[in-house]
């Protein structure tokens, strides 16, 4: 809003320049043009002063309403008393707007009524088109304080409902970390109990951290900077027993988020297999880069997943497939899809390459 004043200012500025060169109507020239340079003046260091927030403080919109007012005071001495137009004309609406949209209708009322009277009782003949010249000012600068009002309340709410989405996102991508540790955990007690304690303590904290963002409303950044390999961040998993990896001849670059997230989804399906299927299953990974896309799938030997046995888990409460499968790829702009039957089950996620959802 300041902004588009400071254009107001320098248009209002050149037709009332304009105006008294064309009328050239001074009982005092040198005074009348003395007036018309301080008003060139006061327009250009109202540009640079309220370009910066921290510096419209009171004083000064306090000085450039005093300026307009001292102004149409002069307006008498300059012109002498029976002037029909005064020296700064529409330029009083620069320090107007200026109440208007610091101080909202309240302030733009309180300046155009100080405005309005000076105006009126500097003239020695009051013409029907200065009571209509007061109404207006008082009608804008009323009405375009209302509007400043509504504008800020707006972006105060549009500023907030960001924050809260932000917090709702960042409590999702923690409760997904919580899940995945407690599935390391448990295939830790079966495997190695020793590095129990280890683990259920960075699981504490991790939880900790969780209850704490459910008061915290500031976005962490959702998107690691740079790129990773994919092919190289699941040729990893090739180690675990009973793993194959399929990979592609060369690197698979994506953004980084983009390939810890996928690392992730599918940590999140092999930690299933070995859950419900057992520590002896077999199970395969494939990527695949087709281009604009990058495909990977999951597949295990098991039984199966029983019909309904899906929908029933998500009504529960539970975030393994919900959130750590199907709600990370959702995030990346992609899909997940699931095949499963007494054959075994295969999971196929696509994600569009650098294409990530905000």
């Amino acid at each position: 809003m300041f902004r588009a004043l400071a254009v107001l200012r320098v248009v209002v500025l050149g037709y009332a320049v304009v105006l008294n060169a064309y009328r050239n109507n001074f009982d005092h020239p040198v005074l009348g043009w003395v007036c018309v340079a301080v008003m060139v003046v006061a327009t250009a260091v109202a540009t640079v002063v309220y370009a910066a927030p921290e510096r419209r403080v009171t004083a000064v919109l306090l000085a450039d309403l005093a300026l307009a007012l001292a102004l149409l005071l002069a307006t008498p001495v300059v012109k002498g008393p029976w002037f029909q137009a005064t020296i700064p004309g529409y330029w009083i609406v620069g320090a107007l707007l200026a109440w208007a949209v610091r101080y909202g209708w309240r302030g733009g009322t309180i300046a155009a009524v100080l405005l309005g009277a000076v105006d009126l009782l500097t003239r020695s003949h009051v013409a029907q088109k200065d009571w209509g010249n007061v109404f207006l000012i008082l009608l804008g600068g009323s009405m375009v304080g209302f509007v400043c009002e509504s504008l800020k309340a707006m972006a105060a709410e549009r500023d907030l409902a960001q924050r809260e989405a932000a917090a709702a996102a960042e409590r999702v991508r923690l409760a997904r970390a919580v899940h995945d540790g407690v599935l390391q955990v448990l295939a830790l007690v079966q495997r190695q109990g020793g590095e129990l304690g280890r683990a259920a303590g960075a699981q504490e904290q991790a939880l900790r951290t969780l209850i704490r963002s459910q008061d915290a409303l500031t976005a962490t950044p959702q998107a690691l900077a740079g790129h990773a390999d994919l092919a190289r961040a699941l040729g990893t998993l090739g180690a675990r027993p009973g793993i194959e990896v399929g990979l592609p001849a060369g690197a698979v670059e994506l953004p980084a988020h983009t390939v810890t997230e996928l690392a992730a989804v599918v940590r999140a399906c092999l930690d299933n297999v070995e859950r419900h299927v057992g520590p002896d299953a077999r199970a395969w990974v494939l990527v695949e880069d087709l281009g604009d896309q990058v495909e990977v799938s999951v597949r295990d030997d098991g039984p199966g997943i029983a019909a309904g046995r899906l929908e029933a888990a998500e009504q529960e409460g539970r975030l393994g497939v919900v959130e750590s499968i199907r709600g990370r790829v959702r995030d990346l702009g992609g899909t997940a899809s699931l095949d499963t039957g007494s054959y075994g089950t295969e999971w196929t996620f696509v994600v569009p390459r650098g294409q990530e959802r905000s």
